[in-house]
């Protein structure tokens, strides 16, 4: 049983989760900001049954030291540790879920104040080769409607480079084939954009809409683009497991699902002389420090690149000597 949906007494830890939530849900917050906070708190909330701490007024600053703790020692059903990039959203989590307590004179301090948290990581992922790209654009059986449907999700993530949770929200009138165009409606930071499609994204798209989405189709009103065999939207962990199965397919063991489109997509821009502006409008980026991440890995393949082809790249012999 979920312990947070649990009865409990009203000045409950879990109790006032659910106010918090019901909070988030108030403010408008986006439905994945929603479920990564509920994900992270209930995580916390079982870390504390297992305590005996019930109270939100019971949780002390060394406690919350401790859960830090457990959440670098943690390990996923598949034995991986958790991200450390996950780690710091579930401390920052915590600290606004306390923070809100307080606010609501729940509490007279927050207990999550003042945490040191780890140094968030900057490293990306290593980017797919145009080989690995169009081998595993070429995996998906377009036969099938769901292959169909997967060949233009992969054709999308490539072209745009868009977020996973912006490709699972897209409606049917998103797509603007008129002007080439995708609208990303309530993108990070809740902001609107448009990017281009480019010809063969919007080509498989439009295929997709006229031999596959009709057949998975189960209610007429329906209006989000990518639906699973059950006629309803596709999940964000059933899109990254579809996405992962085809780069086993193709044998890439490089990290990453569906962001490493996004990466790809990025870097190949800017190893192709675009503007780094030009890749922050794409991506979304509201502050152009998170795009430029990208342009450190472009000169590392650039540097390559120039090691392998260029004559005096390599020093064969010492300076001056002949």
């Amino acid at each position: 049983m979920n312990l947070l949906l649990a009865p409990s007494p009203p000045d409950s830890l879990s109790a006032w989760i659910r106010r918090y939530l019901e909070a988030l849900r108030v403010q408008h917050r986006s439905q994945a900001d929603q479920r990564t906070r509920r994900s992270r708190l209930a995580l916390f909330h079982s870390w504390c049954v297992e305590r005996g701490i019930e109270r939100p007024l019971d949780v002390t600053h060394r406690h919350v030291e401790q859960f830090q703790g457990y959440l670098f020692r943690y390990r996923k059903a598949n034995g991986q540790p958790m991200a450390l990039n996950g780690q710091i959203v579930a401390l920052y989590t915590l600290e606004m879920f306390f923070r809100w307590l307080v606010r609501q004179g729940v509490m007279q301090s927050n207990p999550a104040a003042d945490l040191e948290l780890p140094k968030r990581t900057n490293d990306l992922r290593e980017p797919l080769t145009l080989e690995e790209v169009e081998a595993v654009l070429a995996l998906p059986d377009i036969a099938d409607p769901r292959g169909l449907r997967d060949r233009a999700v992969l054709e999308l993530f490539y072209a745009t480079g868009i977020r996973r949770a912006e490709l699972v929200g897209l409606h049917m009138s998103d797509v603007e084939p008129l002007h080439g165009t995708l609208h990303v409606r309530l993108g990070k930071g809740r902001k609107d954009r448009f990017v281009p499609l480019g010809e063969r994204a919007l080509a498989w798209i439009q295929k997709y809409q006229r031999e596959a989405r009709p057949l998975l189709l189960k209610q007429s009103e329906e209006k989000h683009l990518f639906l699973n065999c059950g006629g309803q939207p596709l999940s964000n962990d059933a899109l990254s497991w579809r996405v992962r199965h085809y780069f086993q397919q193709a044998g890439i063991t490089k990290r990453g699902a569906c962001h490493l489109f996004r990466h790809t997509m990025a870097t190949a821009m800017l190893d192709n002389g675009a503007d780094i502006r030009h890749v922050q409008e794409m991506l979304g980026h509201t502050q152009i420090s998170t795009t430029q991440r990208y342009t450190h890995v472009s000169i590392a393949r650039l540097k390559a690149v120039h090691a392998a082809t260029h004559p005096a790249a390599r020093l064969l012999r010492e300076p001056g000597e002949e």
